[in-house]
């Protein structure tokens, strides 16, 4: 029998995407998946009746999850093998591990990704390095939709910016993007504290919470597997400090807390703001108004912000700061941190 799948469907607009991006094995599984959709009836079902964005709800990615993890756990022999090679007969393998593991594909899918890949945090390092040329003080950095929490951790990885060095340089996670652009200041960061939130977070300590995160590493990409794993080891060591709610609702609250003076007050976000509805982006957008106007040079608050244009054309790296308010547009990046275009700062 042959498929008859719409090159347009939301599995079949990613691969060509996921292929720009340099990913050719993720790119043929998402194209396939497209067109072996006839064989899993209640994943074709939750794609075609998928209630919000698919893109912004990065539908395509968790149907790569899915399969990934099945492939990791070795649930598919076939489907094992031709992911551990990242070549071979893709439709063959995707289409009969799809018929196999229908019902397994579809629930996993129906969770939010948790990605909480540490190839960002390299351009929210340059960030921070901007503020600490502007005032050497130290962070307390807060995130939003931290996942595990590994990116609060950045201060413990290698990063290599454009011939500039940061972190801990004996540190087994090596965070160095291609670097277009001229180099980011040179200026030591010193996290005085940091804390995240998450709808779901994640927990360092939990085999299963760890293999969801693997799972969401592309399958052709060994390096960002073995960095991340690498990551979680740092993490297990000594947990980020991590609190279960709602954005909305945490974020306010947070910058309602006394803010010592000779600190900076630093609220970072990466490819979380998507997952938010225009409530919860509104009620962040107005906790920062309202935290900014009591900003002041002893008190200093800033944003950085790692997100999808609302094109979904690019991402960029932004920072605002407080209190004069002014947003700056620092770099275009990688979705997941590979290569950084840095524009500079003003």
């Amino acid at each position: 029998m042959t498929a008859a799948a719409s090159p347009t469907g939301p599995l079949g607009r990613h691969a060509a995407a996921v292929r720009a991006m340099g990913s050719r094995f993720v790119a043929d599984v998402l194209a396939a998946g497209e067109r072996q959709l006839w064989r899993a009836p209640r994943t074709a079902a939750l794609i075609a009746g998928w209630p919000g964005d698919a893109a912004a709800d990065a539908l395509a990615m968790r149907f790569h999850a899915a399969l990934h993890a099945l492939a990791r756990r070795g649930a598919d022999a076939a489907l094992a093998a031709l992911f551990h090679d990242a070549a071979g007969d893709v439709d063959r393998g995707v289409g009969a591990a799809m018929a196999a593991h229908d019902a397994f594909i579809a629930d996993w899918m129906r969770h939010v990704p948790q990605t909480n890949e540490v190839g960002r945090t390299g351009a929210i390092m340059a960030a921070l390095m901007v503020l600490a040329t502007r005032r050497a003080l130290p962070v307390a950095l807060r995130e939003l939709g931290a996942s595990a929490g590994l990116n609060l951790l950045l201060a413990r990885y290698a990063h290599h910016l454009g011939g500039v060095a940061a972190g801990d340089p004996a540190s087994p996670v090596r965070v160095a993007p291609r670097w277009t652009g001229t180099a980011p200041p040179a200026a030591p960061v010193t996290i005085a504290s940091a804390r995240g939130v998450d709808l779901r977070p994640l927990d360092v300590r939990d085999d299963e919470a760890c293999e969801r995160l693997m799972a969401h590493v592309w399958a052709d990409e060994p390096a960002r597997a073995q960095r991340l794993e690498a990551a979680l080891r740092i993490a297990r060591a000594d947990p980020p400090q991590l609190a279960r709610g709602d954005i909305a609702d945490w974020l306010p609250a947070q910058l309602g807390e006394p803010q010592p003076a000779g600190e900076w007050r630093v609220v970072v976000h990466s490819m979380a703001l998507q997952y938010c509805d225009a409530r919860a982006r509104a009620a962040v957008d107005h906790a920062f108004a309202t935290a900014g106007a009591r900003a002041d040079a002893a008190r200093p608050l800033a944003r950085i912000g790692f997100e999808w244009t609302a094109a979904r054309d690019a991402v960029h790296l932004s920072l605002t700061t407080w209190p004069d308010g002014v947003t700056e547009h620092l770099a275009t990046c990688h979705a997941y941190g590979a290569w950084v275009d840095w524009h500079g700062a003003r």
